[in-house]
């Protein structure tokens, strides 16, 4: 009878904390006490594959650009659709990020950095690193001979590969021009810290989703199940990003001179140094750490996976290798290097670029935003501090907008009279003052690189005979594959 009694005192206690919908919130699925959607979300998910098709499927079923959810203890809102991801993108009330378990970890246990924070302080960091990344020739002809290096040290690499098939890692490339900006020294190719790192940034964004997965929803796990959590695996990224940058910045403070800056850590050591005993001062050895991580993240994952993306989808596709190769040939010939003073006279390369950015969607959920106070979208009531998970893979892959959204076809972006054609449904990079900082160089590095390789090498893979389907992750990952390069004038 005791028994019986607990039991329902139990239930009663479960139905009354249950968390009620807030009013005109975004239809979804039913609410469950404690754990909210996620059982349904982690079942559809193992259903569908992929978070992204997950909301496009709750989209459609309750016939709503915008669905509301509960994971865990987090209201959250996911938002599919032109119309609602574009006004999520450029809303100023929607510019917050969430301060979450999952993001604090993400930022080693702080709210620090560029990426991870909103308001003044994400304002200040941002205008700072943006305005001495531009003195330091972001953007400049300084950055293109830094990537015009790189690009001759991977044509060399293919060189001496010709023919046979190899596993291609282009993250070092594009880390070793980031990492000169940020901190003054490219990274060597035989680097054991940059390849262990890598990895790990790797593993880190394939085992988590871009809502925090378990970890966000439900942070008590990291106590009873560290290693499926993924709590082990963010200590260990953590520890070990945080031992390689402090050895960094330790490096600068001991030849810094606050009249030359040889890069951003030097720079911020300077601004230290001025803002010295001011309690407000945002900046601090700390917030250092957090922006030279924001400036790693941003080039060991994405602009690497574009590039595996990019060679894959021509070397199962000759005939846009082959008309690529005959543009490039065409305006630059076959030994004159390509420049980005070339772009906009290879308006199909573009293109084949712009496609492959279009059918990956490497990023198919965009970074989560926050509501900054009560607002309303698309008729329903967001209120104040709600995550907004943005699915930039129903942009990229709307069959009533691209017609043909699963067939590589860069011709999609070229005008009748042969000019790129941009395509404002087409955002890999974010719109708004949250888009992405490394826009500038992500674009020239991949275009640079890519016309590099299509003059000098027919690229074909042993691996794949079809385009395979991305592997799940914050970031859609491009599944291993080995390619082959050999030479044009063979």
């Amino acid at each position: 009878m005791i028994t019986l009694v607990l039991v329902c005192i139990a239930l009663l206690l479960l139905i009354l904390y249950a968390p009620l919908k807030p009013k005109n919130f975004p239809p979804g699925p039913p609410w469950l006490p404690f754990v909210g959607c996620a059982p349904q979300l982690k079942s559809l998910t193992k259903k569908l594959g992929f978070q992204h098709n997950v909301f496009l499927w709750l989209s459609e079923r309750f016939k709503s650009p915008v669905v509301g959810l509960r994971l865990g203890s987090q209201s959250v809102v996911a938002v599919s659709g032109y119309h609602a991801v574009k006004q999520i993108f450029t809303r100023e009330e929607f510019e917050g990020r969430p301060d979450t378990f999952f993001i604090r970890m993400r930022s080693m246990g702080t709210r620090k950095g560029i990426t991870c924070t909103d308001g003044a302080h994400w304002q200040e960091q941002r205008s700072f690193a943006v305005r001495h990344l531009r003195s330091l020739g972001f953007g400049k002809s300084t950055m293109e001979c830094m990537i015009r290096d790189e690009v001759s040290r991977a044509i060399s690499q293919f060189d001496q590969n010709i023919g046979e098939p190899a596993f291609v890692d282009f993250a070092q490339g594009v880390m070793s021009v980031l990492w000169e900006l940020t901190a003054g020294t490219k990274f060597s190719d035989d680097d054991p810290s940059l390849g262990r790192l890598l990895e790990l940034m790797k593993r880190r964004a394939r085992s988590f989703d871009m809502s925090g997965g378990v970890l966000s929803q439900f942070p008590w796990l990291r106590f009873v199940a560290p290693d499926s959590s993924g709590f082990n695996l963010l200590n260990t990224v953590n520890s070990e990003l945080n031992a390689f940058f402090m050895e960094t910045i330790r490096s600068h403070k001991k030849s810094h001179c606050s009249d030359e800056h040889r890069d951003l850590i030097d720079a911020y050591l300077t601004e230290i140094e001025k803002r010295k005993g001011n309690p407000e001062s945002t900046f601090s050895d700390d917030q250092l750490v957090m922006v030279v991580l924001d400036m790693f993240v941003a080039g060991s994952t994405t602009t690497s996976t574009t590039l595996d993306f990019i060679f894959l989808y021509l070397a199962l596709n000759p005939r846009v290798q082959e008309k690529a190769f005959a543009e490039i040939s065409s305006v630059i010939g076959t030994q004159l290097p390509p420049s980005l003073a070339h772009q906009s006279k290879l308006p199909y390369t573009g293109a084949v670029i712009q496609e492959a950015n279009r059918l990956s969607s490497i990023v198919p959920i965009a970074g989560p935003r926050r509501a900054l106070r009560d607002t309303d979208l698309e008729g329903y009531s967001i209120p104040k501090d709600t995550t907004i998970l943005i699915n930039l893979w129903s942009l990229h892959h709307d069959s009533g907008h691209w017609g043909d959204p699963e067939e590589f076809r860069p011709e999609r972006f070229i005008k009748k009279e042969g000019v790129l054609e941009s395509d404002e449904w087409l955002m890999p990079f974010g719109l708004g003052r949250r888009r992405c900082l490394g826009e500038t160089l992500a674009k020239s590095y991949i275009f640079m690189l890519v016309a590099a390789v299509v003059q000098k090498f027919v690229i074909s893979t042993p691996t794949f005979n079809a385009i395979p389907p991305s592997l799940p992750g914050i970031i859609a990952s491009c599944p291993k594959h080995q390619l082959v390069f050999k030479a044009r004038n063979s």
